[in-house]
């Protein structure tokens, strides 16, 4: 079982930008897609962005599109969500996740590991 550890959230300003990082330690899936949820208060868990194993394809959610990019460097372990023009919207607490597949996924039920996830609040 991989373990998975956000870190990098806080607060923000509208329009602002934020940086998002998880450490995987544990067996590493580098070839497997690994995505970013949120979970704002009294609400359901929402995709954000999911790239595959080899970073090669990514899928974002629409209100982040443009605005936001997750990467991965597998030679590190570590995946990584870029939020940049931040509007109040986006205040939720952000879960990294990894899929025991190859295929990327909006669809949480299908991730198989989850970190304990990071805060971001963005003040208007």
């Amino acid at each position: 079982q991989v373990q998975l550890v956000e870190s990098g959230g806080g607060l923000a300003q509208t329009g602002g930008s934020l940086k998002l990082s998880c450490a995987a330690s544990g067996p590493s899936y580098s070839n497997f897609a690994m995505a970013w949820f949120r979970q704002g208060s009294g609400k359901e868990r929402e995709f954000v962005a999911a790239i595959s194993g080899n970073g090669y394809a990514t899928y974002y959610e629409e209100s982040v599109k443009f605005r936001f990019g997750i990467s991965r460097d597998n030679a590190k372990n570590m995946l990584y969500l870029q939020m940049n023009r931040l509007k109040p919207e986006d205040t939720a607490v952000y879960y990294c996740a990894q899929k025991n597949a190859h295929a990327i996924s909006d669809d949480y039920t299908q991730y198989d590991s989850w970190g304990q996830g990071t805060q971001v609040t963005v003040s208007s």
